[in-house]
Parts: structure tokens; sequence; C-alpha cells
């Protein structure tokens, strides 16, 4: 082969490889699209969402560090309760404009506005926005038997909050959030006692705490 034959034929390899590169990127994207959408119907499903979890906290090294219980309730359009019990209690409330989050240990209530960032928080995809899911996370899927989606959501954003979220559905309904953060710790959510779509009167969506607790507004 001569040189100039040697220059084509890389050049033909180097052309074939960022089009396949580009195939490849156009298909990815065309599945995390027809993924987001899919879950995105299974989400807007749910006019409302209430369960009883045990979250388990596992870290880099596979030992489990945290074990709590709680209550989790959901209504869309924003509304959402999440309530830990000992040894760690807390209560987080969104009333779709601002999340309050407040520590009975420490006696302090933080009240964030509702921006970008903390609307990516894993639990609020039951409330929350979720008609362009594509544009904030690469999503793939996958079907285990007849009855049961797994999707994974990966934040398109270097900022987000977790490198990582698997829901895993039954017959349609929310079982499962696994949740991974940059230092490899993973979060486990396990649901029962799921009540879909019941009447949640607006009252459940607010929070009280005793006076003398120290309130920090960021950005509300």
């Amino acid at each position: 082969m001569t040189v100039r034959q040697m220059k084509v034929a890389f050049g033909l390899m180097i052309g074939l490889m960022f089009s396949s590169g580009t195939v490849a990127a156009e298909e990815s994207n065309a599945q995390s699209r027809e993924a987001a959408t899919e879950l995105a119907s299974i989400l807007k499903s749910y006019e409302s969402y209430q369960a009883n979890f045990i979250q388990i906290v596992v870290n880099e090294n596979g030992s489990r560090v945290q074990e709590t219980q709680g209550e989790l309730k959901a209504k869309r359009p924003g509304l959402f309760y999440w309530e830990t019990s000992a040894p760690l209690p807390q209560f987080i409330v969104s009333n779709g404009e601002t999340v309050e989050v407040y520590d009975p240990d420490l006696e302090q209530v933080t009240i964030h506005k509702l921006d970008d960032r903390v609307q990516t928080t894993p639990a609020l995809l039951l409330s929350g926005e979720v008609d362009n899911l594509d544009e904030t996370y690469q999503v793939s899927q996958r079907r285990i038997g007849e009855r049961t989606r797994e999707f994974t959501l990966e934040p398109r954003s270097p900022d987000s909050l977790f490198i990582s979220l698997r829901l895993s559905f039954f017959d349609g309904e929310l079982q499962e959030m696994r949740m991974e953060d940059s230092l490899s710790q993973l979060s486990i959510l396990s649901f029962d006692d799921i009540r879909l779509n019941e009447t949640v009167d607006a009252s459940a969506f607010t929070l009280e705490y005793p006076d003398g607790v120290d309130i920090i507004r960021d950005g509300a």
C-alpha cells in the first residue's frame, strides 16, 4: 500500500469512527426520549401517592450505615410531605413554591425556594413537573418479566444531588428508589402500604413546629 493509499484508508477509518459515533449518540438520545416519555406517562397518572417507607443507606464498601422509617405523601401539582422517625426525625414539606425542612433535634426550620436544583430531588418526581425529564436526565429502561419495569435516570447537570437514580415499578406502582451519590453512597427507599390516587386533604401538606425554633430562609 502506498503512502497515499494509507492516508486515504486512515481518513476513511476516522470518518467511519465519527459517523458510527454520531449514529450511536442519536440512537442513545432517541432511546432516552422514549424512556423519558414512558416514565412521565406513568408518573403523571399519579394524582396522589401515599406510602410508608424504609430507607437504608449503604456506603461505598457495602456496609449499612443508616436505616430510617417514615411516611411519604405527594399530590400534584407540587404538594409534598415527608416524615422520618427516630433516630433521625425530620419533616420536609413543599407547597409547590417553597420547601420547608424541620429538624426537631436541631430545633431548626430551613425554607428553600423551589428552584431547579431542589426540584431535581428524587422524591419530588412524584409531585413536580415531569414533561421534560429528557432535558434533565439521560433515561434508560428495562423490563423484568411481564410486570416489573425499571427506569434509570442519570442527571445531565454536574451540579445534581445524585449521579444515578433507579425507579422500580410493579404493575405500574412505584415500589423502590435507589439513589447513588458522587461518593458511591447508595440510598435505598422501599415503599409499602402504597395508596395511589386517593383523596389527600391540602392540610396534610402544612408543617407545624413549636414556637422558638430557628427559621432560616435560603433564597425564599
